[in-house]
């Protein structure tokens, strides 16, 4: 029979506290100290933890160290589960914590079967990822300097006379202000050079990521998906990149909940109490889906720009996007009917989008050719 020995790992940037639990109930749990976190101290410790018979599995919660540590140990033959720090047990009444007493945690609950792992990419995946994210970063960037400009005006006085914000009419009424005091000329031309420095940062990024999905392997379905109304170029990106595999959730539920688009709930006995959504799971892709569901306030058709991209893609698929739109827009106006807000019909509408966004995915990651 197997005797697996289980090693707890909590990893930091210097190092690395480590915790073996030997396999059985009634197995010894033991602390093994520290190593350095780097490559060669890893290797070493799998040579120092190896027994003939016992193969070794270790763990570690998902964070900022990422997944070297996880690539390394499963290059080395052996079995690595990178676990959700979230979804990890733990006692109410417990108020101590040290990297020991969470090694020695991680190795018993891994042995105990109660560790949720995540889905890990691999390299091209999780560098497709990081420039995503990056984006969303320089977004957030741009926001920052727009609203620190408009916050300017606003102390002085200087008010646009009506339109969008950030259109061509607002960026020539900006060309046209001017102060008195040459202080507040200074500060108003920076706050602008920001915006626009920031915008074509931006931009720069999008381009990079346009330049660089040819080679990506995921391509197809970042095709295929933006056959859904609302889903464009950069929002098919962010939904692949952070969800990657589509196919290891087995229905469309599993990935509202991944999401964190379904609603809380706290039941007993009789009593049924629902609330807002759980906001738990990834935050860049719920962003970009409910950026999305705005769409769908509109009457179901089918733009220009759609025409000329989806045209290429197999039937199936667009007939799954045009089903989508039916669907969601009558939706859509049936929950503005019954006086729910813009926000609440919105998220509701987002979170059936998912549905059909793991239809069009699955349909094309379970295909050889998507592999």
């Amino acid at each position: 029979m197997e005797h697996t020995r289980f090693i707890g790992l909590d990893i930091h940037k210097e190092r690395i506290s480590i915790a073996v639990a030997e396999s059985g109930r009634a197995g010894a749990v033991e602390y093994h100290g520290e190593i350095a976190n780097d490559p060669g101290a890893i290797g070493k410790l799998c040579d120092r933890l190896r027994r003939p018979g016992k193969p070794l599995a270790f763990c570690y919660e998902a964070g900022p160290c990422g997944y070297g540590v996880h690539r390394q140990l499963t290059s080395l033959g052996h079995r690595c589960d990178v676990v959700a720090p979230s979804l990890i047990p733990t006692k109410s009444g417990d108020r101590v914590k040290t990297d020991r007493r969470d090694a020695t945690m991680l190795a018993r609950l891994h042995r105990a079967g109660e560790l949720t792992p995540v889905w890990v990419p691999d390299a091209d995946h999780e560098a497709m990822r990081d420039l995503i994210r990056l984006r969303s970063v320089v977004r957030q960037i741009v926001t920052r300097a727009r609203q620190h400009l408009q916050g300017f005006l606003l102390r002085h006085g200087r008010k646009h006379g009506g339109g969008t914000a950030w259109r061509m009419a607002y960026r020539r009424w900006l060309s046209t202000l001017a102060f008195e005091h040459p202080a507040q000329q200074i500060a108003f031309q920076d706050y602008v050079d920001a915006v626009m420095d920031a915008e074509r940062r931006l931009k720069r990024v999008e381009e990079q990521i346009v330049g660089l999905l040819p080679e990506w392997n995921l391509r197809p379905v970042v095709d295929a998906l933006q056959a859904m109304r609302g889903i464009a170029l950069i929002n098919a990106v962010v939904l692949v990149t952070e969800v990657g595999d589509f196919t290891r959730f087995s229905n469309p539920r599993q990935l509202m909940a991944y999401f964190g688009l379904v609603p809380g709930e706290r039941s007993s006995g009789q009593t049924v109490r629902r609330g807002g959504i759980t906001k738990t799971g990834n935050a860049h892709a719920r962003r970009a889906l409910i950026e999305g569901a705005w769409a769908y306030r509109m009457k179901p058709r089918i733009g220009r720009h759609k025409v000329d991209r989806i045209e290429a893609l197999p039937k199936v698929i667009r007939d799954i996007g045009w089903k989508a739109q039916i669907r969601l827009c009558a939706r859509y106006r049936r929950l503005s009917a019954r006086g729910k807000t813009a926000n609440v019909v919105n998220v509701a509408i987002a979170r059936e989008m998912e549905g059909f966004i793991w239809s069009i995915a699955c349909a094309i990651q379970s295909t050889p050719t998507a592999a």
